[in-house]
């Protein structure tokens, strides 16, 4: 199995849905959660089996008529999210899905009911239960059959993500069984192996993942969380800063400034994530072993609160400069 991940092109009315149907899972999830930790204050267990029939007496409810908008298998599969998260978890460990910090999301478990064609000029679409055909981005083939397909939305954008089966068998033994490696992960310097290769983010930014020379210390890399931007990025992203510092709340300006500093921010995440997945592909491709060393990074990066100097108004003596791994 593996997964392909696409950005999709709604139309107004399919992007509304979308947000629509983001909710009803949700709140579907909610709801769940609350019955089972009902259950669980008397002692009782509730299954999945039991909330599905639950769920469609529910649908024939005047004052529930709004659940016969989702496809079934949408909302069965949160329920069957819900089910597995307790099983492993635990229900009390289990969290509630928030409006303002949950991302809408919602599954198709069901390749039947998704078809999935080729079109002109690197586009594709996709046939979605109660969405019609979608248009999407096809940057890379498929590369086998469609099993499942979820969508979800990362700030302004959806994307869908396709589970799909390619055939490709896993690999019993290593290239190389006889090489092994430790890595010491640090706090400005992402990665060290025992070999002196050296993993960091000023590395990527050159076309190179990792050299065998310690990367040049910069001063826009003290900056916290903006490891990842360009120095152009990061004077933008201060600029939003002040923006949104004077901006009213609840306003339109306000929206704007905080979906622009989400996008900026989205593609932090990817650049973030593309370098980890290419230095733990690279160091499992190389290295039958690797060993880590057990280290507390939270503690390595938190700072000791300042104290104001008693002599100077407004000044912190020894104040410390987070860096950023």
């Amino acid at each position: 199995m593996a997964g392909r991940r696409y950005r999709l092109e709604f139309d107004f009315g399919q992007q509304m849905f979308a947000e629509r149907l983001g909710g009803i899972c949700r709140s579907v999830w909610n709801t769940g959660l609350e019955q089972r930790r009902e259950y669980r204050r008397r002692g009782a267990y509730l299954s999945y089996e039991e909330q599905c029939a639950q769920l469609a007496e529910a649908k024939k409810d005047p004052y529930c008529d709004w659940l016969a908008d989702a496809p079934a298998q949408v909302i069965q599969q949160t329920l069957k999210d819900l089910d597995q998260a307790c099983r492993q978890h635990g229900t009390w460990k289990v969290r509630w899905k928030s409006r303002t910090k949950w991302k809408p999301s919602f599954r198709f478990p069901t390749a039947k009911h998704i078809s999935v064609e080729r079109i002109k000029g690197g586009w594709g679409r996709v046939f979605l239960p109660k969405f019609g055909w979608v248009r999407f981005r096809m940057s890379r083939p498929l590369g086998g059959a469609v099993k499942s397909a979820t969508v979800s939305r990362d700030g302004r954008r959806w994307f869908i993500s396709f589970l799909v089966e390619d055939g490709l068998a896993q690999v019993e033994h290593h290239l190389h069984p006889d090489r092994r490696a430790g890595v010491d992960r640090g706090v400005v310097t992402a990665a060290v192996t025992s070999d002196g290769e050296f993993f960091d983010r000023r590395h990527a930014g050159t076309g190179s993942l990792s050299s065998l020379v310690p990367p040049p210390e910069r001063k826009q890399d003290r900056q916290p969380d903006l490891g990842f931007l360009t120095p152009g990025e990061a004077e933008r992203y201060l600029r939003l800063q002040r923006r949104l510092a004077r901006s009213k709340k609840g306003s339109r300006q306000r929206e704007r400034v905080v979906a622009a500093m989400g996008d900026m921010m989205r593609r932090v995440r990817w650049r973030r994530a593309d370098f980890n997945a290419q230095t733990a592909h690279r160091l499992t491709h190389r290295y039958a072993i690797v060993v880590l060393e057990n280290l507390n990074i939270d503690g390595m990066t938190t700072s000791v609160r300042p104290k104001p100097d008693s002599g100077q108004v407004g000044r912190y003596p020894g104040t410390c400069l987070w860096e950023g791994g």
